[in-house]
């Protein structure tokens, strides 16, 4: 105590040496401020509570011990709660994925046509999708789905017969007529089954299960299939480990009927005398029981009942030491506040100061604005803050008034082509809030005939009436969900028709079909009640959102044709054969084909060449003439796409020039296609191969750097990321792509082999270990060695000498 009172008198002696300039400017602040003034008032009212507390906690300092250790203890036990509803609840949500999965009932919806025939390939496919759920739950390591249609089991990767799956596991007071009874035939709605013993490979252990019917509507009767995940005991206490590590004692879990679901360190008979005690408490979340503490905390989410107790002489052991320390603490308080809190007065109050003399400057300088003698200096503050907010809101209305335009703008660069990639497109929809879930549909142009002369004021006027007419018919009671409209020119309006948007994905055909007889009626009804007619151009079916700018520009291609040629109202591509003696191989096509080459995209690239090949072939008669500079051109666009510096560097520059310059103009459609795809595949590789060379250069740098520092404390994602010079979220998927392990489980797992190292060399503590490892608590510490190698620390060193 003497210690920490010299040490605190020489600190506040040194703090008012220094501080001396700032009271100088104090004083003076003091003369001219009343806001330093009040703000000086108020530090010294709170410096009076520390005054009384000190008493206080004199007085009843093992009342806020108590107090204070049962606060904690539920706040502990509440974590562990809700970390366990969180895993029940992805066991759950696991339950209803499953029950969403379209393999899964595909097989509930098939009846084999031999009595034991199998969809072997179908239960292979759900297999190898459900078995990564395990990997990501502890809770999922044991699970099993019955199939009552096949009469098989789905479990650990392979399939069983129900009594082969009893041999290996099943419940000790149940017998297989029992067991298919309760629980394959039975329909099960999130049931949980109290602790039971479980026979599992030869071996015991206490397990609860937690049993869904699928599909989830079912009620009553047998269900197609059955969900049952066992839980073991051991996982659920892991979960409460942090209790029994930090207050010693015991926990229990038990559900609405009071049935076992955990207990450690108290036997079920004790559990069920502290509950026929406890339950009458009305609610009461703490009491006393003998000489330990219960905390109860009932879970309106499950209907468990957490229970956990607390030895008496853990609550009390702090006591001593909060009386011993209180009045060195209300001292020192004291005396360093009133320091603080002059400085503290000025350095608040200045900044308002200034700013005050800033409105009074700039904002009394028109007549309009008068600071009233009779109000303060906050309320001078707050009605000019108050206008600026005012203002402020104006100006989010006007741009919030301005967006339509914005988001037009994204629409007409959209069908210009002027985005190179998906995921350029997506981030630009994102921001014009634009909502692209589905990437393929039809892109068509309507256009309101009947007016030549646009030249006109009077006729652009009545244009604009007319778009605005057909908009509202085509948003009317019923609108086409996932269609976007942007103008284009003054008779013409571009519509985008995406597909599935309403969640239900339809054929093209279907979608074509829909299409025509929507607009089909909206036509009729421009006609009949407008006196206007409608012909409306559709290019071919988009499958993906690069697409669309192509497919736009068939619209206008048909558009064109249409109103040349006094064709129906509506018209499609796919419909017509272009005649034409020039072929079809626009600037953005090119520009477009050699992104995606360049982005290593080979899929995409693929999809460019046979559509633009198949525009050619099918859709245009070509002269033999044009269809070698048709050919030529392509040939030309891929001598550029060598000129690359990546494939500059990739040694197989003049082996692929030599490839380009040997295809034959005079060849078979389907053999240029079939070059041609042949070259973009190999561009393709060597831009991919040169992505991952330098992936796996970014990965092996993280590794190295995690090698170097995995001592570090405060190391992290963001930190790993600033070495790397990328985003934090692109390094995470990165580094699980290409070595297929997260990187905090990596980290993890560093740090656990240096810490294997330092046990067997028997040279430092448990404690001194975590913190050379980088753990910054030993609790922390243990828990993780645990988790990854199944033994504590201390368990581990004793094994391994």
């Amino acid at each position: 105590m003497r210690f920490f009172s010299s040490q605190t008198m020489q600190t506040s002696g040194k703090l008012l040496r220094n501080s001396k300039p700032m009271f100088d400017r104090t004083r003076q602040v003091l003369r001219q401020s009343k806001m330093f003034r009040r703000f000086l008032i108020s530090y010294l009212i709170i410096l009076i509570i520390p005054s009384f507390a000190g008493y206080l906690s004199y007085r009843t300092s093992i009342s806020i011990t108590q107090s204070m250790s049962i606060e904690n203890s539920v706040t502990e036990l509440n974590k562990s709660k809700e970390m366990l509803e969180r895993r029940i609840a992805e066991v759950e949500g696991f339950t209803r994925q499953l029950a969403l999965n379209q393999d899964l009932n595909a097989l509930l919806n098939e009846k084999p046509a031999v009595s034991g025939e199998v969809n072997v390939f179908g239960i292979w496919e759900l297999l190898k999708q459900v078995t990564p759920f395990s990997q990501t739950n502890d809770f999922l390591q044991n699970y099993y789905i019955y199939l009552s249609n096949y009469n098989v089991i789905l479990a650990k990767g392979s399939t069983y017969r129900p009594e082969s799956y009893y041999q290996s596991s099943h419940y000790e007071n149940m017998s297989l007529t029992e067991w298919e009874d309760q629980i394959l035939h039975s329909t099960h709605r999130s049931e949980i089954t109290p602790l039971n013993t479980l026979v599992m490979e030869n071996k015991q252990i206490s397990a609860i299960s937690y049993m869904q019917s699928l599909p989830l509507d079912s009620f009553s009767g047998s269900s197609p299939a059955a969900i049952v995940v066992t839980i073991d005991e051991q996982n659920i206490e892991n979960l409460l480990s942090g209790w029994i590590e930090r207050y010693g004692g015991w926990t229990s879990i038990t559900d609405e009927q009071g049935q076992p679901l955990s207990l450690q360190g108290i036997t079920a008979d004790k559990m069920k005398a502290v509950s026929s005690e406890l339950d009458s408490d009305n609610g009461q979340v703490s009491r006393f029981w003998g000489d330990d503490l219960v905390i109860t905390i009932p879970s309106k989410t499950t209907g468990w009942v957490y229970r956990a107790g607390i030895p008496k002489h853990v609550l009390m052991q702090n006591a001593n030491h909060i009386k011993y320390i209180s009045w060195v603490f209300t001292g020192a308080a004291l005396l360093v506040g009133l320091l603080v809190g002059l400085i503290l007065s000025y350095r608040n109050s200045a900044p308002l100061n200034h700013l005050l003399a800033m409105f009074k400057e700039q904002v009394l300088k028109d007549d309009q604005f008068q600071f009233p003698k009779k109000r303060n200096e906050f309320d001078f503050l707050h009605g000019n803050i108050s206008q600026i907010l005012v203002e402020n809101k104006q100006l989010e209305s006007e741009v919030a008034r301005q967006f339509p335009l914005v988001r037009d703008g994204f629409l007409k660069r959209l069908i210009n082509g002027e985005f190179e990639t998906k995921s350029e497109i997506l981030a630009a929809a994102v921001q014009t809030q634009t909502e692209l879930e589905s990437h393929s549909g039809y892109v068509g142009i309507l256009q309101v005939n009947g007016y030549p002369d646009l030249d006109s004021v009077d006729i652009l006027n009545e244009l604009y009436a007319a778009r605005l007419l057909v908009k509202q018919m085509l948003n009317g009671n019923d609108p086409w969900p996932g269609m976007y409209l942007t103008d284009l020119g003054s008779d013409q309006i571009v519509m985008i028709f995406l597909n599935g948007m309403d969640g239900e994905m339809v054929s093209k055909e279907e979608q074509r079909k829909q299409l025509e007889s929507m607009i089909g009626r909206i036509i009729a009804i421009a006609y009949q009640e407008y006196k206007m007619k409608l012909t409306a151009a559709f290019g071919e079916f988009f499958s993906s959102l690069q697409e669309i700018s192509q497919s736009f520009e068939q619209a206008k291609q048909m558009a064109e044709y249409a109103a040349a040629e006094e064709r129906p109202d509506i018209v499609w591509f796919s419909d017509s054969r272009l005649e034409s003696g020039s072929y079809y191989y626009p600037l953005d096509m090119e520009h477009r084909l050699i992104s995606t080459v360049r982005a290593g995209d080979r899929e995409e690239a693929d999809k460019l060449l046979r559509s633009i090949i198949e525009q050619n072939r099918e859709n245009r008669n070509l002269l033999l003439e044009m269809r070698y500079q048709f050919i030529n051109e392509i040939k030309a666009t891929l001598i550029k796409l060598l000129d690359q510096k990546v494939f500059l560097e990739s040694g197989r520059h003049q082996e692929l020039h030599l490839k380009v310059m040997s295809v034959q103009a005079g060849s078979e459609w389907e053999t240029v296609q079939q070059e041609f795809g042949e070259m973009i595949a190999e561009l393709c590789e060597v831009v991919t191969s040169k992505q991952n060379d330098s992936q796996l250069q970014i990965v092996e740098k993280i590794k190295q750097f995690i090698s170097e520092h995995y001592s570090d404390g405060e190391l992290n994602l963001y930190r790993i990321a600033e070495q790397a010079e990328r985003p934090e979220k692109y390094i995470s998927q990165l580094f699980k792509e290409v070595t297929g392990t997260n990187l905090s489980d990596y980290l993890e797992q560093v740090r656990m082999e240096e810490a294997v190292k330092l046990l067997q060399a028997k040279q430092c503590t448990v404690d001194e270990i975590s913190v050379m490892v980088g753990y910054n608590s030993s609790h922390s510490f243990r828990r993780a060695f645990k988790r990854v190698m199944g033994v504590s620390p201390s368990a581990y060193r004793q094994l391994a000498q």
